[in-house]
């Protein structure tokens, strides 16, 4: 356990060391009481923060609502299914960009190295000059 961790978990999961995973809780505490000044900002703005969620009033869901929603749960996720013929139709327009995207990359690659080869031949022959012999050179 270490002073960041500490702080992580403070930052997670509030002020209240209960609300912390168990398994690093006493850790976490230990390290707390040892340097308890390298907490103390964090501690009191977790502790504010919690106290504040707290005071925010509970939802509360009415028996009828909740009654609904169950009883929708089998058949949600179904909506799909009943026009298939809206599903083929997103298949085929996947498909048709799908096809696009690809066309398009083969293009742009096929495109890429005919027009740099002429760029590519300037190059050479610049190169080639550059390190040759100059006619000035040799007939003065």
């Amino acid at each position: 356990m270490n002073v960041q961790r500490v702080h992580s978990l403070i930052e997670a999961y509030g002020a209240d060391h209960r609300r912390w995973p168990e398994s690093e809780r006493e850790a976490a505490r230990a390290l707390i009481a040892a340097q308890p000044t390298a907490f103390a900002d964090a501690l009191a703005e977790a502790d504010a923060a919690d106290a504040w969620l707290d005071a925010a009033p509970r939802p509360h869901v009415s028996a009828a609502l909740r009654d609904r929603i169950i009883a929708q749960a089998p058949t949600a996720g179904r909506g799909w299914m009943i026009r298939p013929h809206l599903n083929k139709l997103g298949w085929a327009l996947a498909g048709g960009w799908a096809a696009a995207a690809f066309a398009g990359a083969v293009a742009g690659v096929g495109l890429s190295s005919e027009l740099t080869q002429s760029v590519r031949a300037d190059a050479v022959l610049y190169q080639a000059s550059a390190t040759g012999v100059d006619d000035v050179e040799v007939l003065g």
